[in-house]
């Protein structure tokens, strides 16, 4: 992880550091109501009080979010024009994960990373019933603000439309609560 590149200068195991870090910022500030450190915007629905509830053992979703993307390296392509690709990353990393002796919680959130960025309106009953949903929910929305700088900021046209998705889900998952 430390030596396959999420993006040039940072490395997979980085990015899954700061998506951690996101986590705990956005946690602190729902909890305490402590000022966010990084660039944030927050959709309305993380004031529900049930997001916070819901929310699983904070160290293991400490670790989740730490070594989320383990199986990065396994599934590395690069394109013709150079891009690097990593498809199938979270069912390798879900595998990678349990292969190595992982919790199995963790494993089992590690294989469902990618869900709150792709279900689709018939998948949202499903997922919202799931005891991880809020976990994933809240490590989403810091994967996207984690990634921002990747892609030009909160302000830029990837953050809004990966913002779009995420808070369209979450108001839908919170009507299935």
């Amino acid at each position: 992880m430390k030596a396959c590149e999420q993006t040039a200068g940072m490395s997979v195991l980085r990015h899954g550091e700061l998506v951690r870090d996101f986590y705990d910022d956005l946690i602190a500030h729902l909890e305490t109501g402590s000022p966010l450190k990084g660039e944030w915007k927050l959709p309305d629905w993380v004031a529900d009080p049930r997001v916070l509830e819901k929310q699983l053992d904070r160290e293991t979703v400490r670790e989740y979010a730490r070594l989320h993307d383990c199986g990065k390296p396994s599934v590395r392509t690069v394109d013709e024009d150079g891009r690097q690709h990593f498809p199938g990353h979270a069912a390798a990393s879900e595998r990678i994960w349990l292969e190595i002796g992982g919790d199995p919680q963790i494993g089992r959130l590690i294989g469902m990373d990618m869900d709150i960025h792709t279900i689709k309106d018939a998948d949202v009953a499903e997922f919202a019933s799931r005891p991880e949903a809020a976990t994933l929910m809240l490590i989403g929305l810091s994967e996207i603000h984690a990634n921002a700088s990747m892609f030009g900021g909160v302000d830029s046209v990837s953050f809004k439309m990966k913002w779009k998705q995420i808070d369209k889900r979450g108001r839908a998952i919170l009507k299935q609560w």
